[in-house]
Protein backbone atom coordinates (compact mmCIF):
# COMPACT_ATOMS: atom_id res chain seq x y z
CA UNK A 1 0.00 0.00 0.00
CA UNK A 2 1.17 3.45 -1.21
CA UNK A 3 0.82 6.56 1.53
CA UNK A 4 0.96 8.52 -1.21
CA UNK A 5 -1.10 6.99 -3.97
CA UNK A 6 -3.85 8.94 -5.14
CA UNK A 7 -7.77 7.07 -6.20
CA UNK A 8 -10.83 7.62 -6.15
CA UNK A 9 -12.59 8.41 -2.66
CA UNK A 10 -15.75 8.86 -1.17
CA UNK A 11 -17.42 11.48 -2.32
CA UNK A 12 -15.46 12.32 -5.92
CA UNK A 13 -16.08 12.09 -9.11
CA UNK A 14 -14.26 9.32 -11.10
CA UNK A 15 -12.44 12.03 -12.82
CA UNK A 16 -10.69 13.28 -9.06
CA UNK A 17 -8.17 11.97 -6.57
CA UNK A 18 -8.33 12.10 -3.13
CA UNK A 19 -4.78 12.10 -1.64
CA UNK A 20 -3.41 9.94 0.89
CA UNK A 21 -3.26 6.27 1.68
CA UNK A 22 -5.33 4.06 -0.05
CA UNK A 23 -6.25 0.66 0.61
CA UNK A 24 -5.15 -2.45 -0.85
CA UNK A 25 -7.39 -4.62 -2.52
CA UNK A 26 -8.22 -8.36 -1.77
CA UNK A 27 -8.67 -10.89 -4.16
CA UNK A 28 -12.57 -11.31 -4.91
CA UNK A 29 -13.73 -8.41 -2.81
CA UNK A 30 -11.72 -5.12 -4.12
CA UNK A 31 -11.85 -2.32 -1.89
CA UNK A 32 -15.41 -3.64 -0.58
CA UNK A 33 -13.70 -4.95 2.80
CA UNK A 34 -12.86 -1.28 4.19
CA UNK A 35 -16.40 -0.17 4.58
CA UNK A 36 -17.87 -3.47 4.22
CA UNK A 37 -20.22 -2.18 0.79
CA UNK A 38 -20.90 -2.95 -2.61
CA UNK A 39 -21.91 -6.70 -2.14
CA UNK A 40 -19.61 -7.80 0.30
CA UNK A 41 -21.69 -10.06 2.54
CA UNK A 42 -22.62 -11.34 -0.98
CA UNK A 43 -18.85 -11.88 -1.87
CA UNK A 44 -17.76 -13.42 1.71
CA UNK A 45 -20.67 -15.97 0.86
CA UNK A 46 -19.39 -16.64 -2.54
CA UNK A 47 -16.23 -17.05 -1.29
CA UNK A 48 -16.94 -19.73 1.26
CA UNK A 49 -19.11 -21.78 -1.35
CA UNK A 50 -16.59 -21.40 -4.21
CA UNK A 51 -13.63 -22.54 -1.39
CA UNK A 52 -15.65 -25.65 -0.26
CA UNK A 53 -16.93 -26.70 -3.58
CA UNK A 54 -13.09 -26.32 -4.87
CA UNK A 55 -11.78 -28.35 -1.91
CA UNK A 56 -14.34 -30.94 -2.31
CA UNK A 57 -13.62 -31.48 -6.16
CA UNK A 58 -9.98 -31.17 -5.34
CA UNK A 59 -10.54 -34.58 -2.66
CA UNK A 60 -12.71 -36.41 -5.63
CA UNK A 61 -9.41 -35.53 -8.25
CA UNK A 62 -6.91 -36.83 -5.48
CA UNK A 63 -9.40 -40.28 -4.66
CA UNK A 64 -9.20 -40.98 -8.33
CA UNK A 65 -5.64 -40.70 -8.71
CA UNK A 66 -5.62 -42.50 -5.83
CA UNK A 67 -7.39 -45.31 -7.44
CA UNK A 68 -5.08 -45.02 -10.30
CA UNK A 69 -2.55 -46.02 -8.08
CA UNK A 70 -4.77 -49.09 -6.88
CA UNK A 71 -5.41 -49.98 -10.45
CA UNK A 72 -1.69 -49.96 -11.28
CA UNK A 73 -0.81 -52.23 -8.48
CA UNK A 74 1.28 -50.56 -6.99
CA UNK A 75 1.59 -51.72 -3.46
CA UNK A 76 0.20 -50.95 -0.09
CA UNK A 77 3.64 -49.33 1.32
CA UNK A 78 3.26 -46.50 -2.19
CA UNK A 79 -0.36 -45.99 -1.50
CA UNK A 80 0.48 -45.33 2.21
CA UNK A 81 3.17 -42.58 1.63
CA UNK A 82 0.95 -40.83 -1.22
CA UNK A 83 -1.77 -40.67 1.65
CA UNK A 84 0.47 -39.58 4.24
CA UNK A 85 2.36 -36.83 1.65
CA UNK A 86 -0.78 -35.17 0.83
CA UNK A 87 -2.04 -35.26 4.30
CA UNK A 88 1.14 -33.38 5.92
CA UNK A 89 1.35 -30.89 3.03
CA UNK A 90 -2.49 -30.01 3.60
CA UNK A 91 -2.00 -29.43 7.00
CA UNK A 92 1.36 -27.35 6.56
CA UNK A 93 -0.52 -25.30 3.64
CA UNK A 94 -3.26 -24.82 6.10
CA UNK A 95 -1.08 -24.00 8.73
CA UNK A 96 0.86 -21.40 6.26
CA UNK A 97 -2.37 -19.86 4.91
CA UNK A 98 -4.21 -19.17 8.26
CA UNK A 99 -0.78 -17.72 9.51
CA UNK A 100 -0.97 -15.79 6.37
CA UNK A 101 -4.04 -13.77 6.94
CA UNK A 102 -3.14 -12.06 10.00
CA UNK A 103 0.40 -11.21 9.25
CA UNK A 104 3.29 -10.61 6.29
CA UNK A 105 6.00 -13.62 6.06
CA UNK A 106 9.20 -12.57 7.81
CA UNK A 107 11.49 -14.14 4.97
CA UNK A 108 9.73 -14.29 1.77
CA UNK A 109 12.67 -16.57 0.28
CA UNK A 110 11.40 -19.25 3.11
CA UNK A 111 7.98 -18.84 1.62
CA UNK A 112 8.94 -18.98 -1.81
CA UNK A 113 10.62 -22.55 -1.00
CA UNK A 114 8.01 -23.47 0.76
CA UNK A 115 6.09 -22.88 -2.50
CA UNK A 116 5.76 -26.55 -3.97
CA UNK A 117 4.47 -28.50 -0.54
CA UNK A 118 1.82 -25.40 -0.36
CA UNK A 119 1.12 -26.67 -3.50
CA UNK A 120 0.57 -30.11 -3.10
CA UNK A 121 -1.01 -29.10 -0.32
CA UNK A 122 -3.83 -27.27 -1.81
CA UNK A 123 -6.71 -28.57 -0.15
CA UNK A 124 -5.24 -27.25 3.21
CA UNK A 125 -5.36 -23.82 1.83
CA UNK A 126 -8.77 -24.03 0.82
CA UNK A 127 -10.12 -24.97 3.75
CA UNK A 128 -8.11 -22.80 5.52
CA UNK A 129 -9.43 -19.92 2.99
CA UNK A 130 -13.22 -21.35 3.53
CA UNK A 131 -12.65 -21.41 7.09
CA UNK A 132 -11.50 -17.28 7.16
CA UNK A 133 -15.00 -16.27 5.16
CA UNK A 134 -16.82 -17.13 8.39
CA UNK A 135 -14.53 -14.47 10.09
CA UNK A 136 -13.65 -12.14 7.34
CA UNK A 137 -12.96 -11.53 4.03
CA UNK A 138 -9.23 -13.62 3.99
CA UNK A 139 -6.36 -10.79 4.34
CA UNK A 140 -8.83 -8.13 5.88
CA UNK A 141 -7.38 -8.23 9.15
CA UNK A 142 -3.97 -7.55 8.31
CA UNK A 143 -5.22 -5.07 5.52
CA UNK A 144 -7.07 -3.05 7.86
CA UNK A 145 -4.51 -3.02 9.83
CA UNK A 146 -1.70 -1.56 7.44
CA UNK A 147 -4.19 0.91 6.21
CA UNK A 148 -5.08 2.15 9.30
CA UNK A 149 -1.55 2.49 10.65
CA UNK A 150 -1.26 4.36 7.33
CA UNK A 151 -3.85 6.70 7.77
CA UNK A 152 -2.98 7.53 11.29
CA UNK A 153 0.77 8.53 9.27
CA UNK A 154 -0.58 10.73 6.79
CA UNK A 155 -2.69 12.48 9.45
CA UNK A 156 0.05 13.19 11.46
CA UNK A 157 2.31 14.58 8.76
CA UNK A 158 -0.46 16.61 7.06
CA UNK A 159 -1.06 18.36 10.22
CA UNK A 160 2.45 18.64 11.27
CA UNK A 161 2.51 20.39 8.16
CA UNK A 162 -0.35 22.95 7.93
CA UNK A 163 0.77 26.83 8.01
CA UNK A 164 3.60 28.33 6.40
CA UNK A 165 7.05 27.41 8.25
CA UNK A 166 8.74 30.98 7.33
CA UNK A 167 5.61 33.03 8.88
CA UNK A 168 6.40 31.10 12.52
CA UNK A 169 7.85 33.01 15.28
CA UNK A 170 11.06 32.25 16.72
CA UNK A 171 10.99 29.72 19.19
CA UNK A 172 12.97 29.25 22.44
CA UNK A 173 16.82 28.57 21.82
CA UNK A 174 16.81 29.89 17.66
CA UNK A 175 18.80 32.84 17.49
CA UNK A 176 16.67 36.05 16.64
CA UNK A 177 16.70 37.31 12.49
CA UNK A 178 18.85 39.56 11.17
CA UNK A 179 17.47 43.13 10.45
Amino acid sequence: MSENSEAPGPGTTPGSTAPGPQPEPLLFFGTTWVDHDGGYGLRRVGAAVGSLAAAVAACFVLRFAFQGLEIADVGNLVGILVVLMFAICSAIAFRKTWEGFGRRPADPAREANLRGLKTIGFVGSLIAYFLRTFKEAPGEQLRRTEYETALARYAKRRSARTGNPAARKATKGKRPKRK
